[in-house]
């Protein structure tokens, strides 16, 4: 079998639309084209009925009613409208918010801008491997807590959070749950009723779909959610979120999370089975490697692994036939190690050397042993060049 090259292995940072939903897109952008908000006419009721009928579909993949479905432009839109919307409309309750200190920069900067804008912020840490422990958020609690945000699963080391132990501590001090699900949509089950969440945010372009459309799930009952608007004009999503509805993007979304639910066991599974000969085939072969977050609870498409004596950047430039990432694509311009490594108490050095794999659903075996030989080529002959390396350190996955 040839190789198309480049290959592509970064299916954290954005998925190809698949084509079965873009079938399904095309004829909202020319035959089908009506504006949904248009009540008077037959193109805007053929439109109001996709959304409609999309919005069902995205609501009972999560075990929600349609009317908690918030349409958005993606997931860093719904991030921003879930905590800046909670804790400005709960002034009079309470200033404090708590969230990892792994989240989503959608998160994160997020969290940092209420800070200046007078409201306490505590960021939690995590354990060697990524995980948030229930019991640091319990500790943070404070009479004036009113949201608790923590991912579903980290965008860079894969790590699945324990979201319905802190999701039931939440709902136990009356306190707002909000977890950032774009990473886990598609890759394992989640259910509102079954895991105490009042907020969740998902993006289209994660789970095959097109860029440009999100959604922010917001709890209507026990409790109901009140949220500030972020953007006004027309009252559109029950006035929480103005704006002409992008149809096709909205049918492709729903489109692409009833592929991905009806393909998410035997989908999950062969990631994983691939995965997991990458991962054996670089540490058994590389000395000096390590897997960067737990084994044991990961998503099944995920490997991050820290090289010693590499440059994450340099090793990435060399491998010019693989897309690959050193990180969060919403971060790759930074300079500065991931803050999600160093916060799972990795040094600068073993941080800016280690690289993320995203396999997806067109991954095959042969692209998995073309990547593992190539890594091996490029990381050996850069540690040639830096011998300063310690030359020896056995490869170490992390439990």
């Amino acid at each position: 079998m040839t190789l198309k090259l480049p290959i592509y292995m970064d299916y954290h940072a954005t998925t190809p639309v698949d084509p079965r939903v873009l079938d399904a897109m095309l004829p909202y952008f020319s035959e089908k084209f009506g504006n949904a908000a248009s009540v008077t006419h037959v193109y805007g009721w053929e439109a109001q009925e996709a959304v409609e009928k999309s919005r069902s579909t995205i609501a009972a993949s999560i075990g929600a009613e349609s009317k908690e479905i918030i349409f958005t432009s993606g997931a860093t839109e719904s991030d921003n409208l879930a905590l800046r919307g909670v804790m400005q409309a709960s002034r009079a309750r309470g200033n404090h918010l708590i969230v990892s200190s792994i989240e989503h920069r959608a998160v994160l900067d997020c969290a940092r801008q209420l800070e200046t804008e007078g409201f306490a912020v505590t960021f939690v840490p995590v354990d060697a491997g990524g995980k948030v422990d229930p019991e640091y958020v319990r500790r943070a609690l404070t009479d004036q807590t009113v949201l608790i945000s923590v991912m579903a699963a980290n965008n860079e080391i894969g790590t699945i959070q324990p979201i319905r132990t802190i999701g039931q501590l939440a709902r136990e001090r009356g306190i707002l749950f909000h977890t950032d699900a774009s990473q886990a949509v598609g890759k394992m089950r989640l259910d509102v009723n079954d895991i105490p969440v009042d907020l969740l945010s998902l993006s289209g372009h994660k789970i095959y779909g097109p860029k440009g459309i999100g959604v922010l799930y917001v709890r209507r009952h026990r409790p109901r959610v009140k949220l500030t608007p972020l953007q006004f004009g027309g009252g559109h999503e029950q006035r929480l979120r103005s704006g002409t509805l992008p149809v096709p993007l909205i049918v492709g979304l729903a489109q692409a999370i009833q592929i991905a639910d009806s393909e998410m066991e035997t989908e999950s599974a062969r990631t994983a089975t691939l995965r997991d000969r990458l991962m054996h085939a670089i540490l058994g072969t590389l000395n000096g490697v390590r897997v960067n977050g737990t084994l044991t609870s990961r998503l099944p498409n995920n490997l991050n692994l820290a090289f010693e004596g590499v440059d994450g950047e340099g090793l990435l430039t060399a491998m010019k036939d693989v897309a690959l990432s050193s990180g969060s694509a919403c971060s790759s311009a930074e300079i500065e190690p991931s803050h999600v490594l160093k916060a799972i108490g990795l040094s600068d050095e073993l941080a800016s050397g280690s690289i993320r794999f995203g396999l997806g659903r067109w991954t095959t075996m042969e692209e998995v042993d073309f990547v593992a030989g190539r890594i091996t080529e490029v990381v050996e002959s850069q540690r040639r060049l830096r011998p300063r390396h310690p030359n020896g350190a056995p490869s170490t996955p992390v439990n």
